[in-house]
């Protein structure tokens, strides 16, 4: 049985909304929403891709939105609806770079899916990740900020060299 990641999914997918909230009302919201969970989802379980992994991450928290938050300009005091913070303790730093990513770039989206196959946690869920690597018109315009590779480049920049070493490893490891 896996270590739960949902806490850091759940806190990293939604400060990607916070950062890059949606265009539209509700089902923009839900729209968005589904693409940075899909997203960080990809990106968590490439980062924690054993029970271990996840387990460790579990006890000794994700490391919190701080430098985020400088890279992108929040100030988290200033927003009612983000003034419990809580939650953006278990923000992972890296997990948001790499999500940004790969919804900036589909293509690196599947290549990540891809690296996925195989590891224990899709052999626990099935999910076609379609949202993140076939994003439609619908999810394209509700996600227009969140998709927008010139505001997601300071964030996608911080660990693009660690997702790509791991995306080369699992590609290595698949060939073997």
């Amino acid at each position: 049985m896996l270590a739960d990641l949902t806490p850091l999914i759940a806190a990293t997918a939604r400060w990607l909304m916070t950062a890059f909230p949606p265009d539209g009302g509700v089902i923009a919201s839900a729209l968005c929403e589904a693409q940075a969970r899909q997203a960080v989802t990809v990106a968590a379980w490439l980062r924690y891709p054993t029970a271990l992994d996840a387990g460790l991450v579990a006890m000794t928290g994700a490391g919190g939105s701080s430098r985020l938050d400088w890279i992108t300009g929040a100030d988290p005091a200033q927003d009612p609806e983000t003034a419990e913070t809580a939650w953006r303790t278990w923000v992972d730093e890296v997990v948001a770079s790499w999500a940004a990513d790969f919804l900036a770039d589909p293509d690196l989206a599947c290549r990540a899916v891809d690296a996925l196959a195989g590891g224990e946690h899709t052999a626990a869920a099935r999910v076609d990740f379609r949202r993140l690597r076939t994003p439609d018109e619908g999810d394209r315009r509700a996600g227009a900020l969140l998709r927008h590779p010139d505001l997601l480049a300071p964030v996608a920049e911080l660990h693009r060299a660690q997702l790509l070493a791991r995306l080369d490893e699992c590609g290595r490891a698949a060939l073997n």
